[in-house]
């Protein structure tokens, strides 16, 4: 009998927006720091198109033009916010950026990850809209490459894992609804969390 083959999820982000001419990256940016400043003043729940258009003195469908939805504007705001995130693990300071082995590497990750999630905690489930559009966003398709590759580079595909799968796995555990379920209803504090991460990676990679 054939034995199924193993299919390799795409890492690199598909289906991305095409290159956006010099004045409409301005309008973009002019948008989204007066949705962070909006957002930062009365809170995300109070964030609407028609506030930011305001904000930023522009018409309202220039704000769904470039967005979408209000899903959409959240979503940008949170790619905005998660950069900062992006910079600490693709170029930072080890253990979290290059540097240390991938093991402590994804032992920072997870930690950091949580304390920058719960520091933003609002935007984030704001922003998550359904599930399936959820996993399609940049931040979330960078953070699952970035996993996988750390997950392969420590070896786990040489005991038969599937690094792409382990990725999503290690995924789901700082995913924002949970991780303010266990917080903020069950009482957890963010350092069980943290030891419960190291446990799943050493589990992981055996």
């Amino acid at each position: 009998m054939d034995v199924p083959q193993r299919r390799e999820l795409p890492l690199t982000p598909v289906g991305e927006e095409p290159r956006l001419r010099a004045d409409a990256v301005r309008n973009r940016a002019r948008l989204l720091a007066a949705a962070a400043r909006l957002a930062d003043e009365h809170g995300v729940e109070q964030l609407t198109m028609d506030a930011v258009a305001t904000a930023a003195e522009v018409g309202k469908g220039t704000v769904f033009r470039r967005f979408g939805d209000r899903i959409g504007l959240l979503q940008a705001l949170l790619d905005h916010v998660e950069a900062r995130f992006q910079a600490g693990f693709l170029e930072g300071e080890p253990p979290l950026g290059p540097g240390a082995p991938p093991r402590e590497r994804l032992h920072a990750f997870g930690p950091a990850a949580l304390r920058h999630d719960a520091a933003h905690r609002e935007l984030y489930l704001a922003a998550e809209g359904k599930p399936e559009r959820r996993y399609l966003t940049p931040s979330i398709r960078l953070r699952h490459t970035h996993l996988a590759m750390l997950l392969r580079s420590a070896g786990v595909q040489t005991t038969g894992g599937d690094a792409e799968l382990l990725a999503h796995t290690l995924l789901s555990f700082v995913d924002s609804a949970l991780t303010a379920h266990l917080t903020s209803q069950r009482g957890l504090p963010l350092e069980r969390l943290e030891t419960g991460w190291a446990d799943l990676v050493d589990r992981l990679l055996g």
